[in-house]
């Protein structure tokens, strides 16, 4: 019984945190840069000076005898995927925030800005395989259960299988839509299915970051071990040479996955768990507005 009102205690202090900012910051940025699907045809009527001649309806206009013009209004309506990394790796969190914890609450500002803008709302939730999809819907209460799935889902696999997961969303999503990939991205290659997923999604990858991901802090002798796979190994932290080609193959995994994403023309929003995200979230919204020409 505990443990349930913590629960939903935690809930209830990220929802309210994640509206006031969806509520003060993100909801008009939201809308603005990610745009329905389309035009929907709503009626004809007469023209009138200044009218788009090209939208003229040519059909009504012999029958009446009188020009008429088609009237469109913007598909605001949108699909909205959150597709979250729930492998052990996200457990991991070297401050005081989990990648976990920090993608949950990205993704909750993400979700209550989709449905302050009437867009619907789906979750997968994936480790070494697919661990649960939650079709899109809107509503609040709708929303809570995608925060507590993303918060307190406990995974049945550990590892990471990127390329399954991207194969599976383009089965069951079949219509576009706006796909939020959330992932601290340690797994083989996934190429061939993100290049399919990002032809037929506006996807926007998010890499989750911890900085002891970068580089090993100067402890003296420690026992890393890996939660996927349970490894173990001893290393000397305080080996310069150790420390220095530690950094530099992050480095190079890290350049490598963002020209994957740069060359399908992904927009990325990289999190890291030791710096606040609301200058980044910002700073992604201005971004693509300027990019898009919003």
């Amino acid at each position: 019984m505990n443990d349930t009102r913590e629960i939903l205690r935690k809930i209830r202090r990220l929802e309210l945190r994640t509206r006031r900012l969806v509520a003060s910051s993100f909801a008009g940025q939201y809308q603005s840069v990610f745009k329905g699907r389309g035009m929907n045809f709503e009626e004809v009527r007469p023209y009138s000076p200044g009218d788009e001649i090209r939208a003229i309806d040519w059909n009504v206009t012999a029958r009446t005898g009188e020009p008429y013009i088609k009237k469109f209004t913007e598909e605001r309506e949108m699909t909205v995927m959150i597709v979250l990394d729930v492998s052990a790796s996200g457990n991991f969190g070297s401050v005081e925030e989990s990648k976990r914890e920090l993608a949950a609450e990205v993704a909750a500002i993400l979700a209550f800005s989709a449905i302050t803008n009437n867009d619907k709302v789906g979750l997968l939730l994936f480790s070494d395989r697919v661990e649960l999809f939650i079709p899109p819907k809107k509503g609040r209460l709708h929303i809570l259960r995608l925060i507590r799935e993303m918060l307190f889902f406990r995974p049945k696999g550990k590892g990471t299988d990127l390329s399954g997961t991207l194969e599976y969303l383009n089965k069951v999503v079949t219509r576009r839509a706006v796909v939020f990939l959330i992932s601290d991205f340690l797994t083989g290659d996934f190429s061939k299915p993100l290049t399919i997923s990002a032809k037929r999604h506006d996807m926007v990858a998010i890499p989750v970051i911890d900085p002891a991901e970068e580089m090993l802090p100067d402890v003296g002798v420690i026992l890393l071990e890996d939660p996927e796979t349970g490894e173990q190994i001893e290393v000397d932290t305080s080996r310069r040479v150790l420390s220095k080609g530690y950094a530099e193959m992050a480095e190079k995994r890290s350049k490598e996955l963002f020209s994957l994403f740069g060359a399908r023309r992904i927009d990325t929003l990289p999190l890291r768990t030791d710096k606040d995200y609301l200058p980044v979230l910002r700073s992604f919204f201005d971004r693509r507005g300027r990019r898009i020409g919003s």
